[in-house]
């Protein structure tokens, strides 16, 4: 037990979220890297959208808003999928890419 705690934090959220990118499933560190770079980007389009409101140029404003609606349809969708099929632990990522130590495998394996 102390075993697999310990190896929790030898891993960096740095890592984890690369595990989280090249192997299957979204691992809590990525979901977390995610809603933040969506916060990102939804700021730097609200910005956008009061620019493009200040300019008075509807077809600007029609591409800011076109492009609001994207960004929220696309987290939304994602948010979505996500509670359908659920996180994977950052060991098991690991186990799937033959990264995990091999004290780990041997101990499920018995």
């Amino acid at each position: 037990m102390e075993n697999k705690q310990s190896g929790q934090k030898d891993i960096s959220p740095a890592e984890a979220v690369l595990l989280g990118a090249l192997s299957p499933g979204v691992n809590g560190p990525t979901w977390t890297t995610l809603k933040t770079t969506f916060l990102m980007l939804g700021l730097s389009l609200a910005v956008m959208l009061g620019l493009a409101f200040s300019s008075s140029d509807s077809a600007l404003t029609l591409h800011v808003i076109f492009l609001v609606l994207i960004t929220a349809s696309l987290f939304l969708l994602l948010s979505w999928f996500l509670s359908q099929t659920g996180l994977v632990s950052v060991e098991h990522q690991m186990q799937e890419m033959g990264l995990a130590p091999k004290d780990s495998i041997s101990k499920k394996d018995t």
